[in-house]
């Protein structure tokens, strides 16, 4: 008997592969007709929209080989190469000016900044010097700047001192905000305000605004004392001290007495210590005990 060969599963793949062929025709047409109907919406001519895919892969092709040169140090070898040039002709580090130093030692500056001699100029960052500069004790501020072809321009502002902070085995001078700038002799501290006690340091700030509270009295202040980590004793010229309450009611202490001083002269006076930690009250003694009565309620040191 002869075999018959069907054929249908053949043909019904072939009818399935021209569905397939068609839809995808049609889903190519239905997109690209959207895509015209958008761009031809949009307010763009034909020749913006070719500038602008035209641009837009040269921009995509840039930025690709920029950062296939980045990662193999091209740029790098670049600037080394520029700078170099500029070393040969006179665009190098060679003087360097210092201005604004009046109590700091002007070596400490020069010493941070020429390592930075005979380095091109194109080499010379800027940002990292004045970072050095502000490692000094003395310096509060600094700028440095090229002058071309060859001179590096330093301007400092310096810390201002305010007193003198006794450490253990030491004396420091600070500034008003307890920074340390150098150590300095006993002699040569002997004319300065004289900050002690512990903790001290980090109260140095508001010391100087307890002190502007009565501008008068400044100028007759030898020394002040922080006390139990609350509070101050100051001590003046003459050797008599003045007991201040803790927290905002020192500032107002302190005004009065300058005002009882103005009145009574007690600096100077019989009495050597003057209590004003009570409220309201003001407690005199004098080298033999408490002070009389009426010297006592009139703040009198006659």
């Amino acid at each position: 008997m002869a075999r018959v060969t069907r054929k249908q599963p053949a043909v019904r793949r072939s009818a399935a592969a021209r569905n397939r062929s068609q839809k995808a025709r049609a889903a190519r047409k239905h997109t690209s007709g959207l895509l015209d109907r958008t761009m031809a919406a949009l307010p763009f001519t034909e020749e913006q929209w070719h500038k602008f895919f035209l641009y837009t892969i040269v921009a995509t092709g840039l930025a690709i080989a920029w950062t296939v040169a980045s990662y193999a140090g091209v740029p790098d070898i670049a600037r080394t190469e520029l700078a170099k040039s500029a070393s040969r002709a006179g665009f190098e580090v060679s003087k360097v000016r210092v201005s604004g130093v009046e109590r700091m030692n002007e070596q400490l500056v020069y010493e941070r900044v020429l390592g930075q001699r005979d380095r091109p100029m194109p080499l010379v960052d800027l940002a990292e010097v004045r970072d050095d500069l502000l490692e000094l004790p003395w310096v509060a501020d600094a700028r440095v700047s090229r002058q071309l072809p060859d001179t590096l321009k330093v301007d400092i502002v310096e810390r201002e001192p305010h007193a003198v902070l006794r450490k253990p085995g030491r004396l420091m001078l600070v500034d008003r905000q307890g920074h340390e700038l150098e150590p300095i002799s006993a002699a040569n501290a002997k004319d300065k305000l004289l900050i002690e006690g512990p903790g001290a340091q980090k109260q140095v700030e508001e010391l100087g605004k307890l002190l502007d509270a009565a501008p008068a009295l400044k100028p007759q202040i030898a020394g002040v004392e922080w006390v139990g980590n609350r509070r101050w004793n100051v001590t003046f010229k003459t050797g008599q001290m003045l007991a201040l309450p803790e927290g905002e009611a020192g500032a107002s202490a302190l005004v009065k007495f300058a005002q009882l001083d103005g009145m009574h002269r007690l600096i100077g006076g019989k009495p050597i210590a003057i209590d004003m930690r009570v409220p309201d009250r003001v407690y005199l003694r004098c080298k033999d005990g408490p002070c009389p009565t009426q010297m006592a309620m009139n703040g009198r040191g006659e």
